[in-house]
C-alpha cells in the first residue's frame, strides 16, 4: 500500500517506474541509490507492506546535518517530475514465504498508478551461468508481452541480449527450457505476475558475484542509461557522471578507531 509523505502524490502521465530487486550483491539497490542521488529526487511517499523486514535509519542522501536527521524506512518512493520518473527503493530483504504476496501488492499498486513502463534492476549469480552465457556481455534483459512491441526495435539498435531459457534437463532433454535467474530474489516471480497482468515491464540484470558490487552497479546503470537517458552521458565511452550518496561512506562500516594505533 502506498502512503504519501505529504499531500496526495500521483504519478504524472507517461511516468516510468524504476525499482530494484533484492538480489545478489544488492546491485539493483545500489543503482537506485545512484539514480536518486544524481537526479536529486524528492521523497513522495512510502510503500507500506508487512512482507519486508522492518528497518529504520537516517536519510541516506543527506547533504548536510539538518537533512541527516530525517528518517528512512524499508521501502520508499521518490519522484523526479521533470523527467516523468518515479523510483521505488527497497532497503531490506523479503520475509520468508512472503515473495508472492509482495509481488501481488506491487503489481496492484503499479496498475493503480498506471505507469507507462516499469524497469526492474536486478542481478544473477555469475557462477550459475549456463555454457551459452559465459561469453560476451554480462548484461541481460527480459520484457513482458505488453512492452515487447514498444521497445523491440530500440533494444535491437542497442544490441542488447535477451535472457536465455535454460534446459531443465541438460544433456538429456534440450527441448524443455525455462527462464532461470539464480540469486535474483523476487525478479522471476514479479516478471511472471506482470506478464499475467498485462503490465509493460522490463527486467535488466547483470551476472555478478558477492563482494564489492559498486563497480557492478555503475556498469549496470550506464547500460540502462543508454536506453532510458536518465543522465547525460559521453557517447564515446557510454558512461555518465553519477553522484555517490553520502551514506556510501559507511558502506563497509566505519573506519578503525585511531586509538588502536
Amino acid at each position: 500500500m502506498f502512503v504519501p509523505a505529504a499531500g496526495d502524490w500521483r504519478p504524472p502521465a507517461d511516468c516510468t517506474l524504476v525499482m530494484p530487486a533484492v538480489s545478489v550483491g544488492n546491485v539493483g539497490q545500489l543503482a537506485i541509490d545512484l539514480i536518486i542521488s544524481s537526479l536529486e529526487m524528492i521523497k513522495v511517499g512510502y510503500f507500506y507492506t508487512d512482507c519486508l523486514v522492518p528497518m529504520v535509519g537516517n536519510n541516506p542522501y543527506a547533504t548536510n546535518d539538518e537533512h541527516a536527521k530525517e528518517l528512512c524506512i524499508n521501502a520508499e518512493v521518490y519522484a523526479g517530475p521533470e523527467k516523468k520518473l518515479a523510483v521505488l527503493q527497497i532497503r531490506s530483504p523479503l520475509i520468508k514465504k512472503k515473495s508472492r504476496a509482495f509481488c501481488q501488492a506491487l503489481t496492484s499498486w503499479i496498475k493503480e498508478c498506471a505507469f507507462t513502463r516499469v524497469v526492474v534492476i536486478s542481478s544473477s549469480h555469475a557462477y550459475q551461468r549456463d555454457d551459452s552465457q559465459l561469453l560476451g556481455t554480462p548484461f541481460r534483459y527480459l520484457v513482458t508481452p505488453a512492452l515487447q512491441t514498444l521497445v523491440e526495435n530500440t533494444l535491437k539498435t542497442l544490441e542488447w541480449k535477451e535472457m536465455e531459457k535454460i534446459s531443465l534437463y541438460p544433456d538429456i532433454n534440450e527441448e524443455e527450457k525455462k527462464i532461470s535467474i539464480p540469486g535474483g530474489g523476487f525478479t522471476k516471480q514479479l516478471f511472471k505476475d506482470c506478464c499475467s497482468a498485462g503490465i509493460p515491464m522490463a527486467v535488466v540484470l547483470k551476472f555478478c558475484s558477492e563482494g564489492d558490487n559498486i563497480p557492478d552497479a555503475f556498469a549496470l546503470l550506464d547500460h540502462i542509461n543508454r536506453w532510458l537517458n536518465l543522465l547525460d552521458h559521453r557517447e564515446d565511452v557510454g558512461t555518465a557522471h553519477w553522484k555517490i550518496p553520502s551514506s556510501w561512506k559507511l558502506l563497509f562500516g566505519s573506519g578503525l578507531p585511531s586509538a588502536l594505533f
